[in-house]
């Protein structure tokens, strides 16, 4: 009784967008909103001093961007609400699919004047691929933007789903005015006095055609019936089943910035959004109503805590209660483990939890035992589906610029690419590491974590590589075939599987043609 009331009160999303929409802002709101901070922070500002919750690395402080996906719980109406953010930059877009797959629902956010942009779109096929309801929250009202009318069509187009305005704006730009609910019949009043608080005027609305309207909105009025009419003539009444389903997104305007319209797109998530579902894997589906627990690895953070050089292993809990101090199977190695100190999050800041549920993140201390994927539960052996690694488009030798450093160096490439978000292949020609990232700030980011977290100093050497594919077939001859031709670009990866190390189209395509009993993968499951 206790696992199914839990259960149905937990709510498990990601946040995603383009870079520079809103997206942590938004965390921020939410957190706000939620009562889990009393500041909210803000990713890069003049005027706010105070940094975004979820921007936790030094790094991205400096940089003004998301570069990690970070973790935060907290209550809201007896809803126990676990928000991800994710990094918007497509350079980190590996580590945004992997957190896709832990999450029952998505918000997108989008920028009401730059509309659907190109890296949305890629996120916005992830979801797709896996049935994810998501809800559009169109941000910066406060600003000149585009048509609300061509927003809508925009995503329709662009993101290929069906929209439902549940939210409707009042002008935009210096004119704006703010929002009619249409979910909830109220009218919502602007004023970007007080961009840290959580309150503004709300009026509720039985009729649109009330005197109510005039009166508080005065000229805008005739605009917002007009406008109203026509949203309700042209979508469809609101259905939470096709929403669920992944077939319509409901759309909210607002500005996060300025805390507009956030509470409201709260207020009904918490009510629509679906509690977590049943898990693929390899298998059977695993319900999350199921007495035993299971649940997977689909994160590792190295240095969450760089005093501490602590590594933490991302688990999202499938079924069952997961108990402190209990020893559970890690199927891979097939040992037992025990966790004295399970930690719920708040971006960085972490607290010993002794029980979670179904929907919920928890942080695993580990020394080395968890790589992405991993599946731990009561006994039973099962490997969850769907976590990819995704073929990296960019490539370089790294070296070690400091010789008296080495080991340290060592460490921190070992550990940096557990996280997933850069992989490591060792040439077996020259025996020369390789780093392959699908964004070239990655390598920056290496560079500066290896530096500030390890003690290290590294330095690249670029290589002409295209493409790094997994190789495997049942034709042994033809296998030693290629290994004896292709030597010179042949590599293993950190899991010591063999990859293709193609140097330009022309040789992958060539490659594919002449050994036909070899499969090539762009892409490998963890």
């Amino acid at each position: 009784m206790v696992l199914s009331k839990e259960v149905k009160r937990r709510r498990t999303f990601a946040i995603i967008s383009h870079p520079d929409a809103g997206k942590t802002t938004l965390t921020e709101k939410l957190l706000l909103y939620g009562g889990a901070i009393h500041v909210a922070g803000a990713v890069k500002s003049n005027k706010i001093k105070k940094g975004a919750t979820s921007d936790f690395m030094e790094i991205e402080r400096q940089r003004g961007i998301s570069v990690a996906t970070s973790v935060m719980g907290f209550e809201y109406k007896d809803i126990q609400v676990n928000i991800l953010d994710t990094p918007g930059h497509e350079d980190f877009a590996e580590d945004t699919y992997r957190t896709l797959t832990a999450v029952d629902s998505v918000i997108i956010v989008v920028d009401c004047a730059k509309g659907v942009e190109k890296q949305t779109r890629k996120l916005m096929e992830v979801c797709r691929m896996r049935n994810t309801p998501v809800i559009v929250f169109v941000n910066k009202l406060d600003r000149d933007g585009k048509d609300p009318f061509d927003i809508l069509d925009e995503i329709e187009e662009e993101l290929g789903i069906s929209v439902n305005p549940l939210s409707w704006p009042i002008s935009m730009g210096p004119t704006f005015q703010g929002v009619y609910n249409m979910y909830e019949q109220k009218l919502n009043l602007f004023s970007a006095d007080h961009k840290q608080t959580v309150e503004y005027e709300s009026i509720e609305i039985s009729d649109i055609d009330s005197e109510l309207v005039d009166n508080n909105i005065g000229e805008y009025a005739t605009a917002l019936r007009t406008d109203l009419e026509l949203v309700n003539g042209v979508y469809p009444k609101f259905e939470i089943e096709a929403y669920r389903l992944g077939l319509l997104a409901p759309v909210f305007f607002g500005s996060a910035l300025n805390n507009f319209g956030v509470q409201e797109l709260l207020n009904c998530f918490i009510d629509i959004a679906p509690h977590p579902t049943s898990t693929k894997t390899q298998t059977r589906e695993v319900s999350p109503f199921e007495k035993d627990l299971t649940g997977f690895v689909f994160k590792i953070h190295a240095n969450m805590d760089p005093n501490h050089r602590d590594r933490i292993a991302f688990l999202k809990i499938c079924s069952g209660v997961f108990e402190r101090n209990t020893p559970y199977l890690h199927v891979r190695s097939g040992k037992k483990i025990k966790f004295s100190s399970p930690t719920a999050f708040m971006a960085d800041k972490k607290s010993i939890v002794d029980t979670a549920f179904p929907g919920d993140i928890v942080g695993l201390h580990d020394t080395g035992n968890f790589i992405i994927g991993d599946t731990i539960t009561q006994g039973e052996n099962l490997k969850f589906k769907g976590i990819p690694s995704f073929s990296p488009e960019l490539f370089r030798y790294i070296e070690n610029a400091d010789p008296m450093k080495f080991k340290q160096l060592s460490k921190g490439i070992d550990q940096l690419m557990d996280e997933g978000v850069a992989q490591l292949f060792t040439s077996k020609s020259n025996g020369r590491k390789i780093i392959g990232t699908v964004g070239a700030l990655q390598f920056d980011v290496i560079q500066y974590r290896l530096e500030h977290e390890y003690g290290a100093l590294c330095k690249y050497e670029n290589i002409n590589l295209y493409k790094a594919c997994w190789i495997e077939s049942d034709n042994d001859k033809q296998l030693k075939d290629f290994r004896l031709r292709k030597h010179d670009n042949l590599a293993i990866d950190k899991k010591g599987r063999e990859v293709f190390l193609a140097d330009s189209p022309y040789a992958l395509q060539m490659a594919q043609e002449k050994f036909t009993d070899i499969e090539f993968h762009f892409q490998s499951e963890n």
